[in-house]
């Protein structure tokens, strides 16, 4: 037998503007006692914020209304209404029936709830500013003063980002963000842009502010806080984080070369240096010395005595076992600095050093740097040993090194893109990076923080669009449960997985050393013309001019004294560059020309010899 359920619409209810006068405290309410003192602050509230969360209540049977759940502030609108005569009338949700009523009696106090952020921060905002201090707004609402505190910090914020924020346009996160900014117009750009997106703190930071430098960038921590000031800086930074930022990176660098170049020439005038340089990097290499044609000179090693080489190696020892105090280490290093040794003040006659600030802020330099035009009075002078072998001058390489960046970054894409494609290869290369075969070298960089793979014009330059694509999130990516949203990655499937760990894999693929890149290339079939095509802006223009004349004779096989190549030799550069653009990328220029099949595919396949 089959029963049958009468189903019928639940009674609505709905909500009136009720006089308090009509207004009582019902018997269900749980809330029959209340602190005097609590209810005039929030009293107080009422008159500078209004009444946020409307009562609930049961209409009797003479027509008056007995108030369930919002006792406490029915008994402080009596009060407030003698200040606030727009408080008379209340918005009051009406129980359609007794057990309605007192199941939302009973919920309110077991569970009461919290104030959107939004209206915390406005109705906060409110108080302050009729001098209400944070201590009385955090005893009416029940908080702590920390969280009164956090709230008053965006109550400055324009209305556009609290209504986002109450819309649920941002997360609360992003609304902090916005403190960074004192540029009203610029931060209602910015919320356009990120309305509806989950946009991390940092890149928020990097939208509201994106010439602003870090407090822990290096240049910031040599130069300090109160010297960048002195000089009109402006120091910036949100208002829930300890960071700070330095606002105007021109006063910063400028600060940061003045202290540098004066702390470097006391350095050479302390130590009886014959000359200082410096420099703007943090860090310089074998490469930078050797690509300024410097020699080196090294301190005359110094010599322990049998006590102070038994002492030596017991801190050594120390020292491995992490056992060492303060007294120790101070020890051992005096002792290191003697077998070090030191330069004498003949080589420092004839050697200079170079200055410059490491990563940490720090200073640093390479020291015992003999310039080209003094090696031969050093070696006189027998503090620099003639070369046994000797040395030919390279001809200077026709890159610059902002073009041999670009260069690299094109040859990475290029590698990149052609590995987007092969998905078991960068597993397999994963796993072998994971088993440890590959030592220091890397094959990924595992951090996850991509390697660059955009060249400083994007002009001729395409890639994957895989490599491109930012990651498809939640709406509510921030605040979502991570099992659910788990659980919906993998009921994607393992075609969706595989494609994502290809797609990342490949944009932080690196290749570890230039063999085994190599390899990779040749295993990937890289392309370097697949991502980019040389341009005049991206290339042509960065090289010399008789770079550009060979490369126009070579491709179109002319003779050196042809007229043709006498014509584009009396083309000033800027035009060489452009008609050798057209020559890569315009077909009735080629034809012009009567480019043959051959130097067709010559032309198409070229690419700098800077990649081998």
């Amino acid at each position: 037998m089959t029963k049958h359920t009468t189903i019928t619409a639940p009674n609505i209810s709905k909500i009136e503007y009720v006089a308090l006068d009509k207004l009582y405290l019902s018997d269900l309410n749980p809330r029959q006692e209340a602190d005097n003192e609590g209810i005039e602050h929030l009293a107080q509230s009422l008159v500078a914020c209004g009444l946020i969360q409307n009562l609930s209540g049961l209409k009797d049977s003479k027509g008056k209304i007995g108030v369930v759940a919002g006792g406490r502030r029915l008994r402080a609108l009596k009060i407030a209404v003698l200040e606030e005569p727009n408080l008379a009338h209340v918005p009051v949700r009406i129980a359609p029936d007794a057990h309605t009523a007192e199941t939302w009696a009973n919920v309110e106090n077991a569970a009461r709830a919290d104030l959107h952020p939004a209206d915390e921060i406005r109705a906060f905002g409110k108080m302050y500013a009729k001098s209400m201090g944070v201590a009385r707004i955090a005893k009416v609402f029940g908080t702590t003063e920390a969280h009164v505190y956090r709230r008053l910090a965006l109550a400055e914020l324009p209305n556009s980002i609290l209504d986002a924020l109450k819309a649920g346009e941002i997360n609360l996160s992003m609304a902090n963000a916005f403190t960074v900014s004192n540029d009203k117009k610029h931060s209602l750009e910015v919320l356009e842009m990120v309305r509806g997106e989950a946009t991390s703190a940092h890149r928020m930071k990097s939208l509201l502010k994106p010439d602003a430098i870090s407090g822990t960038n290096r240049r910031a921590v040599f130069v300090g806080k109160e010297a960048y000031e002195a000089e009109g800086g402006k120091v910036g930074g949100d208002l829930f984080s300890e960071e700070t930022t330095f606002d105007n990176p021109e006063i910063l660098e400028a600060v940061f070369h003045a202290k540098l170049t004066d702390t470097a020439n006391k350095t050479k005038e302390a130590d009886g240096w014959k000359w200082v340089e410096t420099a703007g990097d943090s860090y310089l290499g074998y490469w930078d010395i050797e690509q300024g044609r410097y020699s080196r000179i090294y301190r005359t090693e110094g010599e322990l005595s049998e006590d102070q080489a038994t002492r030596y190696d017991e801190l050594v020892d120390l020292a491995q076992n992490r056992d060492l105090d303060e007294a120790g280490k101070t020890e051992l290093a005096r002792l290191q600095a003697i077998l070090d040794g030191e330069y004498t003040e003949e080589q420092k006659a004839h050697a200079g050093l170079i200055v410059y600030v490491n990563q940490s802020g720090e200073l640093s330099s390479q020291s015992g740097l003999i310039k080209r035009e003094d090696k031969n009075a050093a070696i006189e002078a027998g503090i620099l040993k003639k070369s046994a072998h000797q040395r030919l001058d390279k001809p200077k390489s026709p890159y610059s090194q902002k073009l041999a960046d670009d260069l690299e970054a094109i040859r990475l894409g290029a590698r990149q893109n052609a590995a987007v494609n092969k998905a078991e290869m960068l597993l397999d290369l994963l796993a072998f990076q994971l088993s440890g075969h590959t030592g220091y070298r890397k094959v990924f960089e595992l951090r996850l923080d991509a390697p660059s793979n955009q060249p400083t014009t994007e002009t001729g330059f395409a890639l994957d669009e895989r490599l491109t694509t930012p990651n498809e999130t939640e709406d509510d990516a921030w605040d979502s449960a991570l099992a659910d949203t788990f659980e919906k990655f993998q009921a994607k499937g393992k075609k969706h997985r595989n494609a994502e760990i290809t797609r990342h894999l490949a944009a932080v693929l690196t290749g570890g050393d230039d063999a085994f890149k190599a390899e990779i290339d040749s295993q990937c079939e890289t392309s370097i013309r697949s991502v980019w095509t040389p341009t005049a802006e991206n290339f042509f223009k960065r090289v010399n001019a008789a770079y550009l004349e060979n490369l126009y004779g070579s491709l179109l096989d002319l003779e050196s004294d042809s007229a043709a190549t006498k014509a584009f030799v009396a083309f000033k550069k800027g035009d060489k560059a452009e008609r050798l653009e057209k020559l890569f990328s315009d077909e009735a220029t080629q034809k012009a020309l009567g480019v043959t099949k051959e130097q067709k595919s010559r032309i198409d396949t070229w690419v700098p010899e800077y990649f081998g």
